[in-house]
């Protein structure tokens, strides 16, 4: 017979085919996968072992910005030019409200050519990707459309994947194969995982903020999307401070920059003179570097917000206290 210290907890909020305990996991994942999202987002090198000097000139790619009512999170738009041709680094959010997307589609219609990420892009039909979870070796990678399927949910936004039109003609695949990705990680001794590991605990170390579990978990327990992306903001809008010492030798960054710019160059040369490279945000202070040695410079900068979250939170509504079912004699 069950203890009598240990009753199941039911309400209306907790059906009896749920425990308090149940319910309290199914929502603690938001926990353990908020380092797996920043890693995605804003991914930092696990080789890094020290923040370097920050350089003041250096370009930000990713900001918070604030007024009396609202919190946004931004990203740029940053144009260079070499000769006749212009390209411009646009930094992407893989999960941000839909109206985010609508404009970049927009934006993306204007280049001769628009070079995106995609690990695996190589193989795409008809604008979707292969199931990665039925070819990825490494169980992060597996795990990643789940991952931002959840979290997306759980902020009400939407993922990147089903926000940007891969079908577009314009549309170049500019990053590893998953079997070339998969091979240098191999080889470097890296992991998704590691990456995500090293960014939590390197975050604080570099002064980048972090959220307030408390908060966090009233918000997330409450349902409360807007909650959440107040306690989140900040620490993804720290991608600067993340990024300090990162010289592209992983292969997250490193080898996938790499893998673009000689797309760049391929573009080039094949006459396109106007284009555009959609990747993660936290790629650009490595592969800006590579541009200006190639010989471009730089010529504007602009924002787009791919989080508008308001600062006033409603209040989460009072539950009911759950009642306990006493034991059957």
């Amino acid at each position: 017979m069950r203890p009598a210290s240990q009753p199941l907890i039911f309400s209306d909020k907790y059906p009896p085919t749920h425990t308090l305990a149940h319910y309290t996991m199914k929502h603690a994942s938001i926990f353990t996968i908020i380092p797996v999202l920043a890693t995605c987002i804003l991914p930092v090198s696990a080789q890094v072992a020290a923040p370097a000097v920050k350089d003041p000139k250096a370009t930000q790619f990713i900001r918070v910005d604030r007024d009396n009512k609202n919190v946004r999170l931004q990203t740029s738009i940053t144009s260079y030019i070499k000769d006749s041709v212009t390209v411009n680094l646009i930094g992407a959010i893989h999960i941000a409200d839909a109206k985010y997307y609508t404009q970049l589609n927009k934006e993306f219609k204007n280049y001769d050519a628009l070079l995106f990420e995609m690990v695996g892009g190589d193989k795409m039909k008809a604008g979707k990707a292969e199931d990665a979870k039925k070819k990825a070796k490494d169980p992060m990678m597996a795990m990643l459309g789940n991952v931002y399927g959840m979290i997306s949910k759980l902020l009400k936004l939407q993922s990147q994947k089903d926000g940007i039109d891969y079908t577009a003609k314009n549309f170049v695949h500019a990053d590893l194969s998953l079997e070339e990705f998969e091979k240098l990680q191999a080889e470097k001794g890296e992991s998704l995982l590691g990456f995500a590991m090293q960014n939590a605990q390197n975050g604080g170390k570099r002064g980048v903020k972090q959220p307030d579990m408390q908060k966090l978990l009233t918000a997330v327990l409450s349902g409360n999307a807007n909650g959440i992306k107040l306690e989140l903001v900040d620490t993804l809008g720290g991608a600067a401070d993340q990024m300090a010492g990162m010289m592209g030798q992983s292969v997250i960054i490193g080898d996938r920059n790499k893998a673009c710019l000689k797309v760049l160059i391929e573009q080039t040369k094949a006459g396109k003179k106007k284009l555009g490279i959609f990747y993660g945000a936290a790629h650009f202070p490595d592969m800006e570097k590579d541009m200006l040695k190639m010989g471009y410079k730089k010529t504007g900068h602009r924002w787009l917000t791919a989080w508008d979250i308001p600062k006033a939170v409603a209040k989460p509504q009072p539950k009911k206290e759950p009642a306990a079912l006493p034991d059957a004699a």
